[in-house]
């Protein structure tokens, strides 16, 4: 390493986020510039481990030793050929990924890890700013086509691979724009939608078709798009929200995350004037403690909300690991990301209830909802099976205009598309597929959440990677095209 003793003489440091009365006002993203040389001395803490953890923490991975390295000797462009080499779209993983790579990292076993996602962010930004990132044309066309049903972040690198080996390829999306998830579930203060829209220019230069409107099963059949094309790529998501079926649930005012957030996002992009459900001057509950309930959360904040509380049935998670969470596995502790700041900074207090379950919703005269009923609840483990007991005395009315439902979600709508392809569902509810990527179908292959399950965003480019390697073998007979994961979930036999 540059500096092998970096790590003993500099503390981790991440930027600073904008002061939450100002990020309030608008739908940036939160973070103020990360200066050049404080990220250089954060990539020289990067240790000469000898075993580099981080990499195989990384699904894509990452060469993170050799970019941080050369972040600190001032090498930006070859860093980015380093980080590109796994990663087709660092922009985004910067951003959202949880960063599995430094909860691997080897200093992490004392020290804070190194701020690895940030030197990743800071990268690609170059990149784009010195206009390293260009087209990337194949060598030779193949005549081949391929269909990529679905522009989230699998179906967008498979699209990629695929492309630059030389295929045909045309991403079909049912909605108006690209960017599935990326473009109508994350709100702006978290990715800015230029973001997307500057990579998209990049894939459609390297002749990647898309088309946006149609759905496929309905506005195009499934005979249609296997006789038109070679191959097909599923990678539509786990778009099957998980609901709360208990009493009072048809009441008006109670909806699903993914019913609240593209329109906060169609706004945003000129799309709609206004939002159709606005929480302004309402008291709003939260349920489901991930990341889309943080994302309701920082959009609710924005509209203007009187009061929110957020409700997770799982007990408060540690500040610090447990013995039963030890390195290198991903640490399950507290956090407190930017939504919750400025949630526990408007309200003075944390806004966040663990270990507490709804039982019912209290409508008004008109149908709508007024309050929740709720009880505290202790998780038991029995058997291998968890289960979590009402404790006595512990009922509580939670006043509510605005209940957001953000439990995550159960695997693939059942669709046209499925059914008029006919493939095998897993146990779970997701497409099956083979060590191969490919379904019970001939030519049919899934990657991303449809055969997941709802995962990563760094998990999903690494399947549509993988998947976009065994696509070309099925079509050439061979690949060169890296293959960082297998599937996973059950796949078929």
């Amino acid at each position: 390493m540059g500096d092998p003793t970096g790590f003993m003489k500099h503390d981790r440091e991440t930027p600073t986020r904008r002061p939450v009365p100002v990020r309030l006002l608008d739908w940036n993203e939160v973070y103020e510039p990360f200066p050049e040389d404080t990220l250089r001395t954060q990539a020289s803490r990067c240790m000469d481990c000898g075993i580099p953890f981080c990499n195989s923490g990384c699904p894509l991975g990452n060469l993170i030793p050799d970019f941080n390295d050369l972040v600190y000797r001032g090498d930006w462009k070859e860093a980015s050929e380093r980080l590109h080499a796994t990663n087709n779209f660092p922009e985004f993983t910067g951003r959202l990924c949880p960063a599995p790579c430094e909860g691997s990292c080897v200093l992490g076993i004392h020290e804070p890890p190194v701020t690895i996602k940030q030197v990743e962010i800071e990268i690609v930004e170059r990149a784009f700013e010195e206009g390293w990132v260009t087209p990337v044309l194949p060598a030779t066309k193949t005549g081949k086509s391929v269909a990529v049903v679905g522009s989230g972040p699998a179906g967008l690198a498979a699209a990629q691979q695929l492309t630059r080996a030389g295929h045909d390829v045309t991403v079909y999306e049912r909605a108006e724009r690209i960017g599935g998830l990326l473009r109508y579930g994350i709100p702006e203060f978290k990715m800015e939608k230029r973001i997307i829209d500057r990579r998209l220019e990049q894939m459609t230069a390297e002749g990647t078709v898309f088309r946006t409107g149609i759905e496929v099963g309905v506005d195009v059949s499934v005979a249609e798009l296997r006789s038109s094309h070679d191959a097909i790529v599923l990678s539509g998501g786990a778009t099957q929200w998980r609901d709360l079926p208990i009493p009072g649930r048809d009441a008006g005012g109670i909806l699903q995350a993914m019913e609240f957030l593209p329109p906060a996002n169609r706004v945003q992009m000129g799309d709609l004037d206004e939002h159709p459900v606005s929480a302004e001057g309402l008291d709003v509950v939260i349920i489901g403690g991930g990341d889309t309930g943080a994302d309701c959360l920082g959009t609710v904040l924005r509209h203007g909300a009187r009061s929110v509380k957020q409700l997770e049935i799982m007990p408060e998670p540690p500040g610090e690991r447990g013995d039963n969470n030890p390195w290198p596995t991903w640490p399950m502790i507290l956090r407190t990301p930017s939504a919750h700041e400025e949630a526990i900074e408007t309200a003075g207090e944390d806004i966040r209830e663990y270990a507490i379950n709804t039982v019912e919703f209290e409508a008004d005269d008109d149908g709508h909802v007024a309050a929740l009923h709720t009880v505290r609840v202790e998780r038991v483990i029995e058997d291998g099976r968890m289960r979590f007991d009402p404790i006595d005395g512990t009922q509580e009315r939670l006043p509510a205009q605005l209940v957001l439902l953000a439990m995550g979600f159960t695997g693939p709508e059942r669709s046209p598309l499925l059914e008029d392809l006919d493939v095998d569902l897993t146990d779970r509810g997701n497409v099956g597929r083979t060590d191969q990527w490919s379904t019970n179908v001939d030519g049919v292959f899934t990657c991303g959440d449809m055969g997941r399950g709802q995962s990563l965003i760094v998990w999903a480019i690494a399947e549509g990677r993988s998947c976009a390697a065994s696509v070309d073998a099925h079509l050439m007979g061979s690949t060169s095209l890296p293959s960082p994961v297998a599937p996973t979930d059950q796949p078929l036999r």
